[in-house]
């Protein structure tokens, strides 16, 4: 079941298009990663799911109904990248406080709050202010009050920015446990191997649109290059089946031809009394996916401005 789904969104300012025509939909549960350079949309989209920005056109549906920002929020819980806390409020009032903005009631938001509090041991920051913390600190309070009212729907912007690993992995497994209770994520970052290791599903956009759309394993399938990895030592040189991409002591790197099949390569070196200690394929990172694509994009866009 889709919990979201966005038809055709546009959201232009001025002259700029923000965002330009931007359809895809969210499955209950998953952990979702948009993606996408500085300037290429992200912001203007989550704002617009979170009813911050309301689109030019187009329709957002949650749950299957049309999206109604007044009523809807309450299921959604949302971690901007900028810190979105009161410096001067004292950490444990504006925890309540917002919880019950969410529609918790004082008891629920003071037991749910003391729960996280222990939880990520900060017991004893109830009285301090949020001026008071690192950019890592606080970063753990806001994760806390996003997710504090148990939302259907929770967006998470750089969510590990400025963490030390012991806590990232924290928030890491928090955001694991999170999904396998129903809560579908929308997880948005710079980091690709983050996006790797977490997200179910991705996005990718560049100048408000949407260029990739589809499942990690899916999107690195469809960018493999038939590149291997082998470990042998062979000194003889590449066939009409393969071509040696490196070459090193014990180790080579092979693009197999279009037509020819992984296991035709086993037997070729078996063939050829060559001990075979490794064979894998070599699959493309998200990373550099990311860059082909933004940088194929860019150079589409000057050739259409030019011709």
């Amino acid at each position: 079941m889709n919990i979201l789904e966005l038809h055709n969104l546009k959201k232009y300012f001025a002259t700029q298009k923000a965002v330009d025509d931007i359809s895809f939909n969210l499955k209950e549960g998953s952990i979702f990663g948009l993606l996408g350079p500085n300037g290429a949309g992200k912001t203007t989209l989550l704002r617009m799911i979170t009813g911050i920005f309301y689109p030019d056109s187009g329709e957002i549906m949650l749950d299957g109904k049309k999206f109604d920002p007044l009523n809807d929020i309450r299921n959604i819980g949302y971690m901007p990248e900028e810190r979105g806390l009161y410096k001067k409020m004292k950490i444990g009032e504006q925890v309540l406080y917002l919880a019950r903005l969410k529609g918790l009631s004082k008891s629920e938001a003071i037991q749910k709050a003391k729960e996280w509090f222990v939880k990520f041991e900060m017991e004893s920051w109830w009285n301090k202010k949020v001026e008071d913390l690192s950019k890592g600190m606080s970063q753990k309070l806001q994760f806390v009050t996003t997710i504090l009212h148990e939302p259907r729907l929770i967006i998470l912007d750089e969510p590990f920015s400025g963490l030390d690993p012991v806590n990232a992995n924290l928030i890491k497994e928090e955001i694991y446990n999170i999904a396998r209770k129903g809560s579908t994520i929308i997880f948005s970052t710079h980091r690709m191997e983050q996006v790797e290791e977490i997200c179910d599903h991705i996005v990718l956009v560049n100048k408000g649109k949407k260029i990739l759309d589809g499942s990690i394993s899916g999107v690195k399938n469809d960018f493999k290059e038939n590149k291997f990895e082998i470990l042998i030592d062979y000194n003889g040189e590449s066939n009409d089946k393969f071509k040696f991409i490196e070459k090193g002591q014990g180790q080579a790197i092979i693009k197999i031809n279009e037509n020819t099949q992984p296991n035709e390569i086993l037997q070729y070196f078996i063939s050829q009394n060559v001990q075979i200690h490794g064979f894998r394929e070599i699959m493309p990172s998200l990373n550099d996916i990311f860059i082909k694509l933004v940088e194929n994009t860019e150079k589409a866009r000057e050739f259409q401005k030019f011709n």
